[in-house]
């Protein structure tokens, strides 16, 4: 079989891998050989480089990630002669023959291609370095602060290690040292925003650890097995090296607000286009709080259906609970106003200082063409009084200067009915119109900033 770049030197470049192996092979046999243990610390040499990005939409935690996962390290047994012609021999034919690292991934998630690459290289220099590249699709399942989705930024984490090998016996570390991956010159994302991604040592301790086993017959104080009370731990003894990648993905803003926030904000900001008409447009103030209502009701659970099913969402809970609220406040306002301007108008009243009007006897009705009392009442000093005044009563005299004045009646000044209009209940109502028209926008204006600077400056 022929395999891209053999040319006319096929024949010795295979004779020269099939000597490589056999004398690799010879090695393993001789020495037993498991690892690079008898020769050191192996340094694995790893670099990614990152292909394709994706996610099956905004809401989803589940990023897919495609890369080229390369690793290099030194294998002296594998060096052969330099009158070779070419600069390496590809030796992906020998793949079951020669010594790989057991590298294993650890992450939340699965592969999306067989466990067993299907697409890799296999590359020895003359010098015996191994250049192993390998294609991997990852879907992994990251972590998102949904308490502020979606203002949120997923975290998308995996690490690599070697399964079977201590440190003391393999090393990983990054070939590049800037920190960060490379990425391909023809990177695809699909609902996929990275802002930022990271390669560092991970912890010793992240998953594996130093630690005892208890011994099931061990008890605590209460006489319990402490294995009964899931104490028991199954840490594994060991110092493996590690590395890890950090992903930090970001969400569509504009995607969120062209169809979260900013119908919400229309819906009920129309909900208060209410207030501006008249207080009895029965009609047309129940259509327009009824149906912003019923349209808010099918935005939110059409956008909902999108969200993971968790109970922690807390953000969108509140934009939806706060928004459902001023609707209805609204419709309220508008069932208090219409109550209000529909009840029958009361009588205006005369009463004298300091007398309750509820409990008074009521005068006659006023007269449609003035404003004059049925029964005028006149006495001497020429005031006009209702009756006898008590003597520590406060009145309104009119013939104490030029200026009406206040005593008590023991003065000798006369006291001067008051009249009192008690406001007309569509006076009432359009009063409350008025205050609606004013409260509820500066409220709900308020919100919005809270709302958008908290969360926002939570993230």
């Amino acid at each position: 079989m022929r395999w891209p770049g053999d040319t006319i030197g096929l024949t010795n470049q295979s004779s020269i891998s099939s000597n490589n192996s056999k004398n690799q092979n010879k090695n393993q046999n001789n020495n037993h050989y498991t690892s690079h243990q008898h020769r050191g610390t192996l340094t694995v040499n790893v670099s990614v480089l990152l292909l394709s990005l994706a996610s099956p939409d905004e809401s989803s935690l589940k990023y897919e990630v495609e890369f080229l996962l390369q690793q290099q390290w030194y294998d002296p047994r594998l060096r052969y002669s330099n009158k070779s012609e070419y600069e390496y021999l590809n030796a992906i034919h020998h793949y079951n023959d020669i010594w790989l690292p057991d590298t294993y991934f650890i992450m939340h998630g699965d592969f999306k291609d067989p466990l067993i690459p299907v697409h890799f290289a296999l590359r020895i220099y003359r010098n015996g370095t191994v250049n192993y590249l390998m294609r991997r699709h990852l879907i992994l399942s990251c972590q998102g602060r949904l308490n502020i989705f979606p203002f949120d930024d997923p975290l998308c984490s995996f690490a690599i290690e070697s399964i079977s090998y201590e440190q003391t016996a393999i090393t990983y570390v990054w070939k590049n040292d800037e920190g960060t991956l490379r990425t391909s010159p023809s990177l695809t994302s699909l609902n996929a925003y990275l802002i930022k991604n990271q390669t560092i040592t991970c912890p010793i301790k992240g998953w594996r650890a130093d630690g005892q086993v208890i011994d099931e017959d061990e008890f605590d104080d209460f006489g319990d097995s402490k294995c009964s009370l899931c104490q028991r731990r199954f840490e594994e003894q060991g110092n493996y090296s590690c590395l890890k990648v950090d992903l930090i993905f970001t969400r569509d803003r504009s995607f969120y607000f062209t169809t979260v926030f900013i119908p919400g904000i229309i819906l009920v900001t129309s909900s208060f286009i209410t207030f501006w008409l008249e207080w009895n447009a029965v009609p047309a103030r129940v259509m327009i709080g009824v149906t912003t209502m019923l349209n808010f009701f099918t935005t939110s659970n059409g956008f909902r259906g999108t969200l993971p099913v968790v109970s922690n969402l807390t953000a969108m809970n509140v934009w939806d609970g706060v928004c459902m609220c001023f609707i209805y406040a609204s419709l309220l306002e508008f069932v208090c106003v219409n109550y209000v301007g529909r009840k029958r108008p009361r009588h205006n009243v005369v009463y004298r200082p300091g007398e309750n009007p509820v409990t008074q006897r009521l005068p006659a009705v006023l007269s449609r063409i003035g404003i004059i009392l049925a029964s005028p009442l006149k006495r001497e000093g020429g005031a006009t009084t209702g009756g006898t005044t008590g003597p520590n009563e406060i009145v309104t005299c009119t013939n104490c200067g030029p200026n009406p004045c206040t005593h008590t009646a023991t003065n000798g000044c006369t006291a001067e009915l008051r009249k009192k209009d008690p406001p007309h209940p569509i006076r009432v109502a359009k009063t409350i119109d008025v205050i609606a028209r004013i409260t509820f926008p500066v409220a709900y204006f308020m919100f919005l900033t809270f709302f958008f600077i908290h969360y926002k400056g939570t993230s």
